[in-house]
């Protein structure tokens, strides 16, 4: 068993180490073979195939990820959080192109991992924090996309722009346009929007006074009006 995990683990330091090296065209069965010192047939023994290999590298890049959004200490000011995360996003990103486009550039909802929901989910933690403290015009969940449109969007973007040819200021221009649609920082405050969206993100614990049907149809109601413009 230990001698499997190894091999595994040298397998994907391998296929990381080209892709950062070459990008995807560069992780091949014989060049991962060579690079990790096994033979090809072991790669199909413990991935199944090449697409099994890639999204196995896409996994620990999104560990990779996740640490670094982890390790960001959390401050009283929830919409300064969410900033900070963004720069996170758009900085690895830019560190680690290849790996980026194989995170978040292949779009199919059949390859949802675990360590992408993980990463969702803590994009969808950082926005109900500033639901919870009523500055949130729109619903959690969409909010959420719409940050998660505008950040992997955006990187995608910057990746592929040559470096002298990026605008510096457009992750902040971006950022600040976002977070005024969710947050109303730019407009007159939505009071009614916010008050839903803060009780919104309160639903569940409600469980002692309405009933499951009512909590349902409370929540159905209270995303409209978060949503209303």
């Amino acid at each position: 068993m230990a001698e499997a995990i190894d091999t595994r683990t040298r397998i994907l330091d391998a296929a990381s180490g080209l892709l950062d090296e070459g990008g995807r065209d560069a992780v091949t069965t014989r060049a991962v073979s060579a690079a990790a010192g096994v033979q090809p047939p072991t790669i199909y023994r413990l991935f199944g195939d090449m697409d099994g290999l890639l999204d196995a590298v896409a996994a620990a890049g999104f560990q990779t990820y996740l640490g670094q959004k982890h390790a960001m200490e959390l401050g009283d000011d929830p919409v300064a959080d969410l900033r900070a995360g963004h720069e996170i996003h758009v900085r690895f990103g830019l560190e680690h192109p290849a790996h980026y486009r194989l995170m978040y550039g292949r779009a199919d909802p059949d390859r949802i991992t675990d360590a992408s929901r993980a990463a969702h989910d803590r994009l969808t933690m950082l926005v109900s924090r500033i639901a919870a403290v009523g500055r949130l015009v729109v619903s959690v969940p969409t909010a959420v996309q719409m940050v998660q449109a505008t950040g992997t969007g955006l990187t995608l973007q910057l990746i592929g722009t040559p470096p002298a040819e990026r605008d510096p200021t457009l992750t902040g221009r971006m950022l600040d346009s976002v977070l005024a649609s969710i947050t109303g920082e730019r407009a007159e405050q939505a009071s009614t929007s916010a008050w839903a969206a803060s009780l919104l993100g309160e639903i569940d614990g409600l469980d002692a006074v309405l009933s499951p049907g009512e909590r349902a149809l409370a929540a159905e109601l209270l995303q409209r009006i978060a949503d209303a413009r």
